[in-house]
């Protein structure tokens, strides 16, 4: 049987990262494939731990050989998922989840079966409240937060694509965590 490969999409500061971190450890059989990414590496960051840290050459030619489900570049790097993390998960008859951008989701929609691919998505409700959650995360300029609008809109024009939607609306991350632990173990038990 084969496995299923679960993409989970939202806005930047929608709570993706806090739902992701809650369920690791209630379903310890879940895989998740590391990205690859041509940007420096960080101090508290090991390749192939993190990410697959490439040369822009290197990540080049690898889309030319066909090695990327997805990729897209972002802020001036590479970023992708290579084919050899998830297709061995998926004829292995394992589940994988990841985090991505409307842009990567489109491109694996076109590669992998309906019936391998599920999509959840995690609407934390108005810019006004996006804004003021990516405002309290960290200092940013005005012109990043007009691109993150920007992105924030086309994401939330594919919210109604999704298979799932995880509402997180500030105050509420209790009962969204309890919601998307439940969709995914539906999920897993296909």
């Amino acid at each position: 049987m084969k496995g299923k490969f679960i993409l989970v999409i939202g806005p930047s500061g929608s709570g993706k990262g806090t739902l992701i971190n809650h369920i690791r450890p209630l379903f310890p059989a879940l895989q998740y494939p590391k990205s690859s990414t041509t940007r420096s590496m960080r101090a508290n960051e090991k390749h192939g731990e993190h990410y697959y840290f490439l040369s822009r050459e290197e990540f080049q030619s690898r889309i030319e050989s066909g090695d990327f489900l997805e990729w897209a570049e972002y802020g001036g790097h590479f970023y992708g998922t290579l084919a050899s993390e998830v297709m061995p998960l998926l004829d292995g008859g394992m589940t994988a989840l990841k985090e991505l951008e409307v842009q990567g989701v489109r491109q694996l929609q076109k590669k992998i079966p309906k019936e391998e691919l599920a999509v959840i998505f995690v609407n934390a409700g108005s810019w006004s409240e996006m804004e003021a959650r990516i405002r309290a995360r960290a200092p940013i300029s005005e012109t990043e937060l007009e691109k993150r609008k920007e992105r924030y809109q086309d994401e939330m024009n594919f919210m109604s694509e999704a298979d799932f939607v995880i509402e997180n609306h500030s105050g509420e991350v209790d009962a969204a965590k309890k919601r998307f632990a439940e969709v995914v173990e539906s999920l897993i038990a296909g």
